[in-house]
């Protein structure tokens, strides 16, 4: 089975030497790029990814001689396995498709190529928005620099860090401002991550404006529900009856998490939810 097919079949389907096409397309240099970038894509699932193929994704950052977009490629396909670690904090080392030692190495690789600012900044920005599916220490000077840069594409990767990096409010409601509609839509994302209450009249209004795109509907229906979650039923009421399916699906799906999460945790709670982890 080759890369197309396998793009084309459901990770549950994959054969058992799925990872091995991937690892194997992914480092010959004789495959053509696109194939190669697929290659890296596929590998990030959490379905493939090991310890071997995570070694591979590393060794292809690194490899100037690779193309920028399928080192790039490689940087974002760690950010799931890196998630996954961060959130079950390896509790259980079979819920996580790596090993601490991998994960550990991933991030201080990531870090070091990360610093590196010969880097192409395609290649740094997909590195640091993988790395944050971890938050470190770290990685709060990185925000503010990049998003103070001045540079669009640095304040875009900056906003979607501040959806898995706490402390950031002042700038993800001054994000909710941009007219770039990239960072724009990662500012209502962070905004419903940790429940922004200063942000609810605005993502309220796009779920209300008819005009307001549906990729960007969707992320203000779900900040709607993860701000207020007791408000939710009522505020996406006509939404849940909306004429189009998907944006019905997603407030009424929205509503029902939100009933979930106001059953589990309120204010009065010792600790609060901690970000993108606890909402997804």
């Amino acid at each position: 089975m080759n890369i197309k097919l396998l793009q084309d079949t459901p990770p549950w389907d994959w054969p058992e030497n799925a990872g091995k096409i991937f690892k194997k397309t992914l480092l010959d240099p004789r495959a053509s790029e696109s194939d190669r970038v697929a290659a890296a894509e596929l590998a990030g699932s959490i379905v493939a990814i090991d310890d071997d193929l995570a070694a591979a994704l590393l060794t292809t950052i690194s490899n100037d001689a690779d193309p920028v977009a399928l080192r790039a490629q490689a940087a974002i396909s760690l950010g799931p396995a890196l998630e996954q670690g961060s959130i079950t904090e390896f509790d259980d080392p079979e819920d996580v498709p790596i090993s601490k030692e991998m994960f550990d190495r991933i991030q201080d690789t990531l870090q070091k190529l990360y610093a590196d600012e010969a880097f192409p900044k395609e290649v740094r920005r997909r590195i640091f928005e993988a790395s944050v599916r971890d938050p470190r220490d770290w990685h709060n000077d990185a925000i503010l620099a990049a998003y103070n840069s001045g540079d669009p594409e640095w304040m875009l990767t900056a906003v979607f860090a501040m959806g898995y990096v706490r402390g950031f409010e002042t700038q993800i409601l001054e994000a909710l401002k941009s007219p770039d509609p990239l960072i724009h839509f990662e500012a209502v994302d962070a905004a419903g991550t940790w429940e922004i209450d200063a942000a609810y009249d605005h993502v309220l209004s796009l779920v209300n404006d008819p005009a307001t795109p549906k990729p960007l509907i969707f992320a203000a229906i779900e900040a709607v529900a993860g701000i207020r979650p007791k408000d939710a039923g009522q505020a996406l009421l006509d939404r849940m009856d909306d004429a189009d399916e998907e944006i019905e699906e997603a407030a009424n799906d929205a509503v029902a998490m939100a009933s979930g999460a106001d059953d589990t945790w309120d204010e009065d709670d010792e600790e609060e939810p901690e970000g993108k982890d606890w909402v997804n």
